[in-house]
């Protein structure tokens, strides 16, 4: 297939070629891997900048989305390339292979630093969703080591995160150049402690004026594109579907919320910690929770009965249904037998080939395994979140699954079961107030075409 590039697509290689270090911030479904890939071949075949380039990118993503782009386009037949996932012996016999692009699963980073220096003979790198490079992980420490050898970097990312992960995510791109090199020496320049217990604080806010500092600083090395601003994008609509609780549901949740322990006839279920506490109560929101002996005490079937009405007012057309933990899954799927629907976990090249042909009535996902590297956009334009997740990355990623390019139909409707008084308004509150700064980004370094 022939690459025929739209002018935001133009716009997104110069932009690579241009800059020696670039954050590309493109909305899912505006191609990043195919721009990423037409830049790296401009600079090895045309211009001679780049001679070996390192791919970093999610599990799934490294092993399929990125070979597949290079077969897919005629003008990259010919680049080389090898896939570095899999068995130790694997990985570096891939890392050995004569090819110009070393594609690796980022968890596999810290492996990669421990091998013969001249294996890493790299020059360039690229990494995928740059948002996972987050403060003290492995693959940060591990990619900073490589920094310095590199001459070209590109971060690439849909979902920066907030203000504070912006830290560790340029530093990875320029060595500390925009945003400083320590992170405790950010935190006091662009922010101030927002909830503290004497010496222990529990959050930051921006200081006057930050923000827009900090849009600043980056500004000359970013880019940053909406779909919606340059695709022909249905339209989006998102709902709450409420749940509430009877007397005695209510009085069990609020006994956890306020005991940090609830005695079931299923047994003890206890939390540790604010962490552990706020899982239980999400569990508990959903209707179900692991007590002590890693068994599920089930409290209500209130999200199952909302779930139920959906499916059955949907009239055989096809939902997508995200769930967070097992014991949703087997609840729900429990139920849909009941009912005598057609589901299917989502997660297989199977059971994706079978979704697009819209073989499946319901087709469940998680969002941690299936929130890269999916289109599922021909099997379906209905969502329900069973349970929600805090993660604004998973979150937006899931829903643009089905909301991207080449949806057929004119409406993609994303529906929450929000079980009301409850730790599900609470997340739901922080996804959107976590969106709205994310969206002052990328409007203050949004390209001009």
């Amino acid at each position: 297939m022939k690459f025929i590039p739209h002018n935001y697509q133009q716009h997104a290689i110069r932009f690579i070629e241009e800059h020696e270090t670039a954050c590309l911030i493109l909305d899912m479904g505006l191609g990043k891997t195919a721009c990423t890939l037409f830049a790296i071949q401009h600079l090895m075949h045309d211009r001679f900048e780049v001679r070996k380039v390192l791919v970093v990118a999610p599990l799934r993503v490294a092993r399929t989305t990125w070979p597949e782009e290079i077969k897919k386009w005629e003008e990259l037949s010919d680049l080389t390339y090898s896939v570095a996932v899999g068995t130790p012996a694997e990985r570096l016999a891939a890392l050995k292979a004569d090819a110009e692009i070393i594609i690796v699963n980022r968890e596999n980073l810290s492996w990669l630093m421990k091998q013969d220096k001249r294996l890493l003979d790299f020059d360039m790198a690229v990494l995928d969703e740059l948002s996972s490079f987050k403060a003290n992980s492995q693959r940060t420490k591990a990619f900073l080591k490589l920094r310095p050898r590199l001459k070209r970097v590109v971060g690439l990312t849909g979902t920066p995160g907030s203000l504070m992960d912006l830290h560790y995510e340029f530093r990875c791109l320029d060595m500390g150049e925009r945003l400083g090199r320590f992170i405790g020496q950010y935190r006091t320049a662009f922010f101030k402690p927002d909830r503290y217990n004497g010496n222990i604080v529990y959050s930051y806010k921006p200081l006057p004026g930050a923000e827009q500092e900090i849009y600043e600083r980056i500004a000359d090395i970013t880019v940053s594109m909406r779909a919606i601003d340059h695709l022909d994008m249905p339209e989006l609509i998102s709902t709450e579907y409420h749940i509430f609780l009877d007397e005695n549901e209510r009085k069990t949740y609020e006994d956890m919320k306020k005991d940090l322990i609830l005695s079931l006839p299923e047994g003890e279920v206890t939390a540790a910690n604010a962490a552990a506490l706020g899982s239980k109560l999400s569990q508990m929101a959903n209707g179900a929770v692991y007590n002590d002996e890693s068994g599920v005490a089930e409290l209500h079937s209130k999200k199952l009965d909302a779930l139920e009405d959906i499916v059955e007012s949907a009239n055989g057309h096809p939902i997508l249904v995200c769930y967070w933990f097992k014991h949703d899954y087997t609840r729900i799927t429990d139920r849909l037998s009941q009912m005598g629907v057609n589901f299917e976990k989502i997660g297989t090249p199977d059971s994706i080939t079978r979704w697009n042909a819209g073989k499946t009535t319901v087709g469940l996902i998680h969002p941690a395994s299936a929130g890269h590297g999916l289109n599922l956009q021909s099997g379906g334009s209905h969502m329900v979140w069973f349970g929600l997740t805090w993660s604004l990355e998973l979150y937006q990623q899931t829903v643009a699954r089905l909301y991207r390019q080449g949806q057929t139909s004119g409406t993609v409707v994303v529906q929450h079961l929000i079980c009301k008084d409850t730790i599900d308004e609470r997340v739901m509150k922080a996804l959107n107030q976590k969106d709205l700064g994310q969206s002052e980004l990328i409007d203050a370094v949004k390209a001009e075409l």
